[in-house]
């Protein structure tokens, strides 16, 4: 596991343990159905990853509506206290968990961290190689037995987005690893954090973090929902941090490529230890704090099926491409638009089959633009983001 890109094998209290041998179940788990929250379209999950429950106040005022992961737990005082706030959990399915089948707290079971990574060995000689899918699958099953009506959340390692991550040990450069370790879940998550990263391939690259929710989607067959997990802080990095503008656009890029939920990790290791590095820094709350009532608002229309041929972009500059969706909701077209490398570029949006003069709202922005016959034009900053909606929309729905 490494410390700089990833979570740090300290915090991985729900890593998976290797088994000498794994057998295919011999009958598929039952599929899950979305019921409770996960069916309502105004729910988006919006995560922290391992942190204590005593914070859940300050999360649940900064847009916070979920804990992934509870050290050592979940314990009955863990859920009490998340309870308290109105928080939700994704936890491990331990004994306390199992007596909470009739829980709403518990959303989700965690099915531990990067199994796709290579994987410590006993007594620090080393790592070994990854935790092969087929055990992901047999343990999948049983948790899925264990409580057929939540759904099991896998969080896999950067290797997602990045095939020469050397962190995969001997499957390194093997990306057909995955369809079979997503066998084994219900919710697919991934994490790759390059405003923290100091490896050319990765560093800078804020598109990876969208590149790694599209290549999970095409790996499930779009069958089950994608997460992707969130930096906000300096990890080990202590001559760098990601910059509100960093993470905005990380965040938006992940939306636009489909992602269904998502997880912030807000830990610092240095220069000094701080388990909830995001609350310290006022500027990055204040970032994640609009982002998530701006991601809450929205849910209905994130949660609507993509209009995959409802709209096309041209940029004046081709260096910086421009990642976008359109949705349909509530008698309205959105746009959502975010140039996806860094530099400047104006760009010309069509949305087809709109006809006449149209009012655009820039969401967020106070401001507007005028869609003439369909076409209007906006300019973007480095790493810019702009939400469009457009009211009086008659454009027909496409898939």
């Amino acid at each position: 596991m490494t410390v700089l890109l990833c979570r740090p094998a300290a915090l991985l209290a729900l890593a998976l343990v290797p088994c000498l041998a794994a057998t295919e179940p011999d009958s598929p788990p039952p599929a899950w159905t979305p019921s409770g929250v996960w069916a309502d379209p105004a729910f988006f999950p919006l995560a922290v990853w391992v942190q204590s429950p005593s914070r859940a106040q300050a999360y649940r005022a900064a847009g916070i509506n979920t804990y992934a992961g509870l050290w050592d737990g979940p314990t009955e005082e863990q859920l009490t206290t998340l309870k308290q706030a109105g928080l939700f959990a994704i936890c491990d399915q331990n004994a306390v968990g199992l007596r909470h089948l009739a829980d709403p707290a518990i959303i989700a079971w965690m099915h531990g961290d990067e199994p796709n990574n290579a994987q410590s060995l006993p007594d620090n000689k080393g790592y070994g190689p990854p935790i092969p899918p087929a055990t992901i699958v047999a343990s999948y099953a049983r948790l899925r037995r264990a409580d057929p009506s939540r759904p099991v959340l896998l969080n896999l390692g950067q290797g997602v987005a990045w095939d020469n991550w050397h962190g995969r040990g001997v499957r390194t450069r093997h990306p057909e690893d995955y369809p079979g370790y997503l066998k084994g879940c219900d919710i697919a998550s991934f994490d790759i954090y390059p405003a923290n990263a100091t490896h050319p391939e990765v560093a800078g690259k804020l598109h990876l973090v969208a590149d790694g929710v599209t290549r999970l989607a095409r790996w499930t067959d779009e069958q089950k929902p994608v997460w992707t997990c969130i930096e906000t802080t300096r990890f080990n990095n202590e001559g760098q941090k990601p910059t509100p503008v960093q993470v905005r656009a990380e965040v938006w890029q992940a939306l636009i490529a489909g992602a269904r939920g998502l997880i912030y990790f807000v830990h610092q290791f240095k220069p000094v230890f701080r388990e909830a590095a995001l609350l310290d820094d006022a500027e990055m709350t204040a970032t994640v704090t609009a982002l998530n009532q701006q991601i809450t608002a929205l849910a209905p229309v994130l949660n609507s099926p993509a209009l995959r041929d409802a709209a096309t972009v041209r940029v004046v500059n081709p260096s910086v491409p421009m990642a976008f969706t359109a949705r349909r909701h509530d008698q309205a077209i959105h746009l959502f638009a975010a140039a996806s490398r860094d530099g400047e570029t104006a760009a010309t949006f069509t949305v087809h089959g709109l006809t006449g003069e149209h009012r655009v709202e820039v969401l967020g922005e106070n401001r507007t633009l005028t869609a003439r016959d369909g076409v209007f034009t906006d300019r973007f900053t480095s790493w810019d983001v702009h939400l469009y909606r457009i009211s009086t929309a008659t454009v027909a729905a496409t898939r």
